[in-house]
């Protein structure tokens, strides 16, 4: 999932435009982005407050397991790193599959 502090509207534009299918969660308010520490304060347009690209992968008891973070703001992981990361973590046990 990804979570943006646009509103719900703008992130659904997006995601029609682009074609993702996975789930847009909007923080308008940035609470969650906060609590993960990748705020980019009035880094938007008009100075508005922004997350700055991250990727986390969150296990089931909401233990963060890995994560990536880039002040680039155009900088974005490809899927294929995250799978194989997630690949080498359930072969080292780090976390169980489904």
């Amino acid at each position: 999932m990804a979570i943006s502090v646009d509103s719900p509207e703008e992130s659904r534009k997006l995601c029609q435009s682009q074609g993702y299918t996975f789930p847009f969660l909007s923080d308008p308010n940035a609470a969650t982005i906060r609590a993960y520490g990748v705020l980019h304060p009035h880094a938007g347009e008009d100075g508005h407050d922004i997350a700055r690209p991250a990727e986390f992968l969150v296990d089931r008891t909401g233990t963060i397991r890995w994560e990536n973070l880039t002040e680039n703001l155009l900088a974005r992981l490809r899927p294929e790193t995250v799978s194989h990361v997630l690949d080498g973590m359930l072969a080292d046990g780090a976390v169980r599959g489904k």
